[in-house]
């Protein structure tokens, strides 16, 4: 067994990279645009969270020293001591008579009443600066204003500070009641999004995957003698899995993320621009390390892939191979080998880590550090009055979350960049054709009728390598022809050619006198039972592996051809009879029930034409009598083309025809070719010399 093989890391795909893998969301545009509404919603509700609090902390919470107007009864939100008054005024256009004012010094509230407009401003102006008090005591407060006016206010006590203050303890429950709503509102919305976008995803991977699954039934048989079985499993399950993120998150939220930024900062500079621009001081830093990791994180997520996909390679081969490996008793060369791949793969993925172990913290710290910087500069400008306490709030919720989008905006690149690997991968296998092209208004035969001819047919498996030279025969209806031959002749091709698995080179091959180019590669393949001598069963159990999922065949059907070959015999002593389970490969029957089990599944679709590639190699003396009782059966009235080394099993043959080196050397009866003295006798005389 060979050493492990890297698989090639492609560099480059030139197909339509973009727009193949739009077109498996064309069909759920409407669920991914319903997302993105949603996700849009999110953000907005995002945005607006921190600024619901500023507001209920600037205007209620720190809204104390907001003017009160004299007004009517009917105006008044507030009665005290006989006065009617209103806090939800414009004051900068208001024009009332009277106005009160209330002031904060230590832990108690003092009311300054019957200010003018003017007073009222400048009373105000005061208690936005360090008080300059004149005097104090329990029951009043004496300040002074930079014109040199006092103002003496009267202590407040708790029912008095609730009764004055009941118009901002309504505002913060209301924007309480609005918070919460946002949030409700927000979950729903994540929720709706998500199940739209996850179940969106979860159809498109299914139909990627079926595609990818079906386009490979179609692929020659010529494609897996050249692909490792391992490498195409992770075509299917790993790689198209990495797309699986892609489809159902990434996508919706790179343009959620992108808003979040833009959001952020036009908010933020709409606010106070100085202090956004010293908020985006560190920017250029994070957009440099973005670039670099965004750089490694592609490479390396290009590099697992390849690696992944090798050792699938390496597993799926050496564990179908295990039995081998102990015959040989090549498990510690094996384990040593598969511990070089996996240890490959383990840097690999330490690598990947530590670009996140690096990356993740450094935006962390960036963010913080600019979080630090948003405080220094922003407690200033609070101090000097520039600056509101819910500004400053806005600013340090908004700078804490602005590098998260950034962040994951990295990652997420990262993730689409792992997905565009795996698509080139799997757009690699889908673009591998098939060379066996079918007509698109194939010749329909009413019925097959079992005649074969081959003119002149040239084959190659590799360039002009050919194993079959200017090969000519006809096969009658119903006649029984054996194809014998030393190894590599050329029996087995002949074989695989009738049912087209391979496309020929030069010549020509019919069925009832039609090309087979004519006809539809399904009409053949239905009129060919071929039995083998590798035969593969699958899980399941006996019923299912006669059956292959063809509901035709009914269950009658399957005892009657269990019968017929004589499988019956050990069948009917397994405890569950034809349910009886059985194994990948089944590993828990012998290889004369598998051949038996193989001629059953042949005989039960009732073919026209019967191909036994060495069918009784691997059968027991006893076996093979039973085998050979059932044969006639089997034969009679189909075209049966028989491939045996064991020339005691096709003498009965109406014709054998002796290949050597590609080319048909002697043809007739098993007398005829005795009598002819050639290839056909020195075979016969020689396992008959070996049999002794």
């Amino acid at each position: 067994m060979a050493k492990i093989e890297k698989e090639q890391v492609i560099t480059s795909y030139h197909g339509k990279l973009y727009s193949r893998l739009f077109a498996y969301m064309k069909p759920y545009l409407k669920n991914f645009i319903i997302a993105l509404l949603l996700v849009l919603l999110v953000s907005g509700f995002a945005l607006i969270q921190p600024m619901l609090i500023a507001r209920a902390m600037d205007t209620y919470i720190e809204g104390y020293d907001l003017p009160y107007a004299y007004v009517s009864k009917e105006e008044a939100e507030i009665e005290y001591n006989g006065l009617y008054l209103s806090k939800s005024i414009d004051f900068e256009n208001s024009n009332y008579d009277s106005y009160a004012q209330m002031l904060y010094d230590g832990d108690k509230y003092y009311l300054y009443t019957d200010l003018t407009k003017e007073k009222s401003a400048e009373l105000q102006a005061v208690s936005d600066d360090e008080l300059n008090i004149v005097s104090q005591d329990d029951k009043t407060l004496t300040v002074v204003s930079e014109k040199g006016n006092q103002y003496t206010g009267k202590v407040l006590d708790k029912e008095e500070l609730k009764l004055l203050r009941q118009t901002d303890y309504d505002g913060v429950k209301r924007i309480a009641i609005l918070y919460a709503v946002v949030l409700l509102v927000n979950a729903l919305c994540n929720i709706a999004q998500t199940l739209i976008l996850q179940s969106a995803g979860q159809r498109i991977i299914y139909n990627i995957r079926n595609e990818i699954f079906e386009h490979i039934h179609s692929l020659p048989l010529r494609f897996f003698d050249t692909h490792p079985v391992g490498q195409i499993v992770t075509r299917v399950t790993n790689d198209v899995e990495s797309l699986n993120m892609m489809y159902s998150n990434v996508i919706v939220n790179l343009v959620r993320n992108t808003v979040m930024i833009i959001g952020y900062a036009t908010v933020m500079f709409s606010l106070n621009f100085k202090l956004a621009l010293v908020s985006m001081a560190l920017l250029p830093f994070v957009v440099v390390i973005t670039a670099l990791f965004t750089k490694i994180s592609r490479k390396t997520y290009r590099m697992i892939r390849t690696k992944v996909s090798a050792l699938n390679t390496f597993l799926s081969e050496h564990i179908s191979g295990m039995k081998l490996i102990q015959i040989f008793a090549r498990e510690e060369e094996k384990y040593r080998q598969f511990s070089e791949s996996t240890e490959d793969l383990f840097r690999s993925r330490m690598r990947e880590i530590m670009v996140f172990a690096i990356f993740r913290p450094l935006i962390n710290f960036t963010a913080n550090f600019a979080l630090a910087i948003v405080l220094y500069k922003g407690a200033h400008s609070v101090l000097e009055g520039a600056l509101t306490v819910g500004t400053l709030y806005i600013f340090t919720s908004y700078i804490r979350s602005f590098f998260e989008p950034i962040q994951e905006l990295t990652e997420q690149f990262s993730t689409l960049q792992n997905a565009f690997a795996s698509a080139e991968k799997i757009f690699t296998l889908m673009d591998e054709t098939n060379p066996i092209k079918e007509l698109d208004e194939p010749v329909i035969l009413p019925e097959v009728k079992g005649k074969i001819e081959f003119r002149h047919v040239w084959f190659a498996y590799d360039d002009e390598e050919y194993v079959l030279r200017d090969v000519s025969f006809i096969i009658n209806p119903g006649e029984k022809v054996a194809f014998v031959g030393a190894t590599g002749a050329g029996k087995s091709s002949i074989l695989n050619l009738i049912g087209r698995y391979y496309e020929i080179q030069k010549g020509e091959i019919l069925i009832d006198d039609v090309n087979i180019k004519e006809l539809s590669t399904e009409q053949i393949r239905r009129a060919i039972g071929q039995v083998q001598q590798d035969v593969f069963i699958f899980t399941g159990d006996i019923k299912s592996n006669i059956r292959l999922l063809n509901e035709n065949i009914s269950d009658q059907k399957i005892v009657e051809s269990s019968i017929a070959v004589n499988a019956n015999h050990f069948i009917d002593r397994l405890p569950n009879k034809y349910d009886e389970a059985v194994t990948e490969r089944g590993s828990t029957l012998s290889a004369g029930q598998r051949q038996l089990l193989s001629f059953a599944r042949t005989l039960a679709i009732d073919p026209k034409i019967l191909v036994m590639d060495e069918a009784t190699a691997n059968i027991d003396t006893e076996t093979e009598q039973l085998i050979q009782k059932a044969l006639k059966t089997m034969m009679e009235g189909r075209t049966t083309i028989m491939v045996a080394h064991r020339l005691s099993t096709i003498q009965h043959a109406d014709n054998i025809i002796v290949m050597h080196k590609g080319k048909i050397r002697e043809s007739g009866t098993h007398q005829q070719l005795l009598a002819q003295d050639g290839i056909y006798k020195k075979l016969y005389e020689l396992q008959l010399y070996s049999n002794n």
